[in-house]
């Protein structure tokens, strides 16, 4: 199977140069005495978000949220003792962009202190502009989160963040483009304009695949899922092909670590500690199910020639040409800045056990929403199923692409 960059970049979704702020200071920072910080969080109601309140509190922060107010209603956040602030990340638009009654722009945090501002809702420069021009007259460090898609390319093995990030020729433009091939670059516009507002007080994080509890995607939560339906279970590329992942709760820790200590810099925000294979990832699926699968391993090569469409089996990428660097990208820096990582075995273990609970908040949201619209007097949308993956080949394309497979080695 082909993957090209516009594939690559869509299924890392749906998860230009600024050398200056790929500088290691972050490398020399010093521990400090713990006090409590005042934390904004730009979003905080998705995936991330909730993992990174959770280690807030856990580790005695106090936390603010902002967002629309609108995805609360499907999940609603945990801890009542949360400031929730509501308005726009655009400064031009009210939370609820059609009701002007609703809180307009950055309004509600006018008057707001917080020791660190972290924003993992930033997609376009001009909105992260307005965010970090805030910032820098109201917090004393922002984080934002950007993404391994920020970099130009990934052909080259073992890269570190000093590689160049991708450029657009148009940098006003606000979609993703009709590919999704303006998100990276976008991310990279991104990073510059919050390194621009406060130089110095500024940390980038690049995760890859963000997976574990919680993850919306499907993308990881495919193969633990997948490998306890049990039988012959179709294992794409080769066991000892690259694979780099972070469990959403390690990535949610060490952005408290970063506010804790003040570290500003750069970081690649993927695991495990030391590289680990495809391989590794499948086996800890076979672990953890039920019903012990048959792992049937059949090359990328194969896979492309008979039609399987590029990324359509999710995380996994065929380690050549232009992607022969994407999962091995140096984490050196950011273990040196405090990211640490649980085990394989327990990313898997954990999301599997996760899943049947997801299964039914999707099934109580997806009623939700079509009795919104009705009582709205709308047309019930389309769904879909909220009890199967999003991602993935179905048993019928597993099974024959299997069968084709043994048929060749006849």
């Amino acid at each position: 199977m082909t993957i090209t960059r516009r594939h690559f970049v869509h299924t890392l979704l749906a998860s230009g140069a600024a050398t200056a702020i790929a500088a290691p200071r972050a490398l020399a920072w010093q521990r400090r005495t713990m006090k409590p910080r005042s934390i904004l969080i730009l979003g905080g109601t998705g995936f991330l978000g909730p993992a990174t309140i959770e280690a807030a509190v856990s580790r005695g922060h106090k936390v603010t949220i902002f967002n629309r107010g609108r995805t609360e209603k499907y999940r609603p956040i945990k801890h009542a003792d949360i400031e929730h602030l509501y308005g726009n990340r655009d400064p031009e638009k009210h939370a609820q962009e059609d009701d002007t009654t609703s809180p307009k722009g950055l309004e509600q945090l006018e008057g707001k202190k917080f020791d660190v501002v972290i924003d993992n809702s930033g997609y376009y420069p001009r909105i992260v502009k307005a965010s970090a021009e805030w910032a820098a007259r109201h917090a004393g460090m922002y984080i934002f989160i950007s993404s391994i898609s920020a970099y130009a390319g990934s052909a080259t093995p073992n890269s570190d963040e000093t590689a160049p990030v991708g450029t657009m020729e148009d940098p006003t433009i606000e979609n993703m483009g009709p590919s999704f091939e303006y998100y990276g670059p976008l991310k990279a516009l991104c990073e510059q304009a919050s390194e621009a507002a406060m130089p110095g007080k500024t940390a980038v994080v690049r995760p890859g695949y963000i997976v574990g509890p919680g993850d919306p995607t499907d993308r990881f939560t495919y193969w633990p899922v997948r490998a306890n339906m049990g039988g012959e279970m179709l294992a794409p590329g080769n066991p000892e092909d690259p694979i780099q992942v972070i469990d959403v709760r390690d990535l949610a820790e060490f952005l408290i670590t970063l506010a804790e200590n003040n570290t500003a810099g750069v970081f690649n925000a993927v695991g495990p500690e030391k590289p680990s294979r495809w391989g590794d990832v499948l086996n800890a699926c076979v672990g953890a199910a039920a019903s012990k699968p048959t792992l049937t391993w059949i090359d990328h090569e194969f896979l492309q020639s008979n039609g399987l469409p590029a990324g359509s089996l999710p995380i996994w990428i065929p380690p050549v040409g232009e992607f022969a660097g994407f999962h091995t990208w140096s984490n050196a820096r950011a273990r040196a800045a405090g990211l640490k990582f649980r085990s394989m075995d327990a990313i898997v273990r954990d999301t599997l056990a996760w899943w049947p609970s997801e299964i039914e908040r999707r099934t109580k949201a997806t009623a939700s929403i079509i009795e919104e619209a009705k009582a709205a007097g709308k047309e019930a949308p389309t769904l879909p199923d909220p009890s199967k993956l999003k991602v993935g080949i179905s048993p019928e394309q597993e099974q024959k692409l299997l069968k084709l497979w043994h048929d060749s080695k006849k």
